[in-house]
């Protein structure tokens, strides 16, 4: 943020930081990770964890609309923001922080579903909720097989039946070591947080949700599913991740009140260096 806000770097740099992210380390991270995973039932709930947040935050943002008299705009645009997460550029680093790296295997699973959610679902959303959209098959699956880390991920599980990957090991514990810092050092120069007070309401209604109901939910389902141990933990601690960064460019390209979708978008990134301590705290004495 201090890198932005003194312009010692052109305006777009961050776009330049996100190609390298995309199509070097989160592909390299499901090559890492992914491999050496155990697959077990308990897994499925990493996997459902983007899907519960997502059903849950359209249902919510739903009724949300049908009381507030919103326009169907700004309605789309408070579905995609609270209903998905940034299970990859800030839950990859802060994962690491509280597991460990060790454990960013699962965290890996969660983002590959959130990412799918993001290119079908979320697509799905801001094109009906646009004026000036057409929905088509072919564009959201166009999005989805063009993505670097979703190719990477389906490598990552089918490759290691066939080809030995162990050589490429140190390569991808390189790259993969890159996502945390250049990540945050990517969304400190994307923030803002200009003209918050004129949305405050909607703004509050979707981080309330991001932030809070959302881990809440997925706590619950956890705990009804006597779900407990690492998965259960970096599920729910995923679930408590702020709206993912794509969601604001999706926003602006469809015309989804892109102004209240990048405040929920950068003051949930703040706000959510706390909830997260909180929810980690949650986990860690409930399950």
């Amino acid at each position: 943020m201090l890198f932005r806000s003194s312009k010692m770097l052109p305006p777009d740099t961050y776009k330049g930081i996100n190609a390298w992210i995309i199509y070097l380390a989160l592909p390299a991270v499901s090559l890492k990770y992914l491999p050496h995973i155990h697959w077990n039932s308990q897994l499925l709930l990493a996997a459902a964890t983007p899907v519960i947040v997502w059903l849950g935050g359209w249902l919510y943002c739903k009724v949300y609309a049908m009381n507030s008299g919103i326009d169907k705009a700004t309605e789309g645009g408070m579905k995609i923001t609270a209903g998905l997460s940034n299970t990859g550029f800030v839950g990859f680093p802060l994962v690491i922080a509280y597991f460990g790296e060790k454990e960013l295997g699962i965290a890996v699973i969660c983002d590959q579903v959130s990412f799918m959610l993001l290119s079908t679902a979320g697509i799905i959303v801001a094109i009906n909720s646009s004026s000036n959209q057409v929905l088509s098959a072919g564009v959201v699956l166009k999005k989805l097989f063009r993505f670097p880390p979703f190719l990477a991920f389906l490598a990552a599980i089918t490759l290691p039946r066939f080809i030995d990957l162990s050589p490429a090991g140190p390569l991808f514990d390189k790259l993969a070591a890159t996502i945390g810092p250049l990540a945050l050092f990517s969304i400190g120069l994307q923030l803002r947080f200009t003209g918050w007070q004129k949305e405050w309401k909607q703004l509050t209604v979707a981080l309330l949700y991001k932030l809070l109901i959302a881990p809440l939910l997925v706590m619950i389902i956890a705990l009804l599913l006597h779900q407990k141990g690492t998965v259960a933990h970096i599920s729910i601690f995923e679930a408590a991740m702020p709206t993912v960064l794509t969601a604001g460019v999706i926003a602006d390209e469809y015309h989804l009140n892109p102004r209240l979708s990048n405040q929920i978008i950068g003051i949930g990134i703040i706000l959510s260096m706390a909830t997260t301590g909180m929810w980690y705290a949650i986990v860690k004495w409930l399950i």
